[in-house]
């Protein structure tokens, strides 16, 4: 099994800092603690329930991940669960304190 490179590993980073204009960003969504890290690698809900444009922010946010993570696991020939775990661990280092992130039970805890 290859190790992802380093190239690979900054395309990540970027891909989960950075994301298109929606009418709310994902960024503004995590100050306001509607949504944050989950444990795969994708973005969730921290709340049931949520207004259509933070919705479809997080469909947009994790079609955009899953499309780069399945070119990352291609690139590098790894599995997209190996890039999507890498992704989460980088993820939680670039969370924000007082943003969200999912424990090991499902649940949510800030950082």
């Amino acid at each position: 099994m290859r190790k992802l490179t380093a190239w690979a590993a900054i395309a990540i980073l970027g891909l989960l800092l950075a994301g298109p204009v929606w009418a709310i960003s994902l960024q503004e969504a995590k100050e306001q603690g509607l949504v944050g890290e989950q444990r795969d690698g994708y973005v969730g809900l921290v709340a049931g329930t949520a207004a259509a444009e933070v919705r479809d922010l997080l469909r947009e946010v994790n079609e955009e991940r899953r499309r780069r993570y399945a070119q990352i696991a291609r690139d590098n020939g790894v599995a997209l669960e190996q890039v999507a775990a890498l992704a989460w661990e980088r993820a939680v280092r670039a969370t924000r304190p007082g943003h969200y992130v999912q424990d090991a039970n499902g649940g949510w805890v800030k950082k």
